[in-house]
């Protein structure tokens, strides 16, 4: 997030992470409980644009991508990543299309070495990298769709549909959450109407909670360059396009996809909170794998009311078999949950 607009945001911040772009106005459970209650606005400020214009940016992200770019129609958003030549996710992307190129929202701890990664493969296409004076909000909750009409910001009839506007771009991850994309100089006037139409500032945490709920992965530093697609359900959520021409890793997805036998999901869970505080990355186990790791933590975040919620990627054998346990094989055990789509 651009310090300028930090500085003088209102209500201020309590805590903001110069390194993650992590941002809050409580506690972490308090914006969990505020995500589940109520409809809550908030700084996305752990996302960060990159940016890609010019007459060559459509097919310059084609071939670097996990997705059809070439055929993003302009009124829809998708998911993409950037993967090693041995298939890892390097960086999760949500793609859309500007009037002059595309924008490609990253973790915010990605962005610096992403935008040079990409600015390796210019060479001589016609394409420009920059990051744009834009600001990423989210607003969630049953009351989001009515509060975004009421501003006159026609809401999407269509999930990952996007529409264009002057005050904001706007794009619908499901019914009830969405996110704008609006110009710096107009975010303190939005941010302000949504506060006023009856949404609750949250911070980072509340919206990490409910990319939880929704399964929706986000590679950080944390977890860049550790798992395949397939192991973060990327295909399922429609971030790999299995048609398209080569990219970096596409023959590694491909032969997990068609050739290979899946050993690794992303699935939700719970740690109940006398298990310690629980991060990102931290190591699974299962009785089938003795003292082998069977997994690792994706995102975690405290829950509503007790505990911790997470996305994990474990064996399959090991979801199936029911029992998991956090830190060491015979750590706190983790209650396993549903996803809202279906892992096959």
């Amino acid at each position: 997030m651009p310090p300028a607009w930090y500085s003088r945001m209102t209500p201020a911040p309590s805590r903001f992470d110069e390194n993650s772009g992590e941002i809050g106005f409580a506690d972490e459970r308090t914006e969990t409980r505020l995500a589940s209650q109520e409809t809550v606005c908030v700084p996305l400020s752990h996302l960060t644009l990159i940016e890609a214009n010019g007459e060559d940016a459509a097919g310059f992200l084609h071939n670097l991508t996990s997705n059809d770019i070439k055929k993003l129609p302009a009124d829809k958003a998708q998911f993409s990543s950037l993967n090693t030549p041995k298939g890892r996710m390097l960086a999760s992307f949500l793609v859309w299309r500007t009037e002059a190129g595309f924008n490609l929202a990253l973790a915010s701890d990605l962005q610096a070495g992403i935008s040079k990664k990409l600015g390796m493969y210019v060479l001589r296409s016609k394409v420009k990298l920059a990051t744009p004076a834009r600001i990423l909000l989210g607003l969630a909750g049953t009351g989001a769709e009515a509060l975004l009409a009421g501003l006159e910001l026609q809401p999407p009839g269509q999930d990952m549909g996007v529409i264009r506007t002057d005050k904001a771009n706007v794009i619908r991850l499901a019914p009830d959450r969405y996110i704008l994309d609006c110009p710096e100089d107009t975010v303190d006037a939005l941010w302000g109407a949504l506060l006023e139409g009856g949404a609750k500032a949250a911070g980072t945490a509340a919206w990490r909670w409910l990319d939880i709920h929704a399964g929706h992965p986000l590679i950080t530093a944390a977890s860049s360059d550790e798992f395949v697609a397939q192991m973060l359900n990327f295909e399922l959520l429609g971030g790999v396009n299995f048609q398209k021409g080569c990219y970096p890793g596409q023959e590694i997805v491909a032969r997990t996809q068609y050739l290979g036998k899946l050993k690794k999901r992303m699935y939700r869970a719970q740690v109940q909170e006398d298990s310690g505080v629980p991060v990102a990355s931290m190591d699974l186990y299962a009785p089938e794998f003795g003292a082998q790791s069977c997994g690792k933590l994706v995102s975690v975040v405290a829950a509503p009311e007790a505990g911790f919620d997470v996305l994990a990627v474990m064996q399959i054998s090991a979801f199936e078999a029911g029992e998991v346990h956090l830190g060491a094989p015979d750590g706190p055990r983790l209650a396993l949950a549903s996803l809202p789509y279906v892992i096959d």
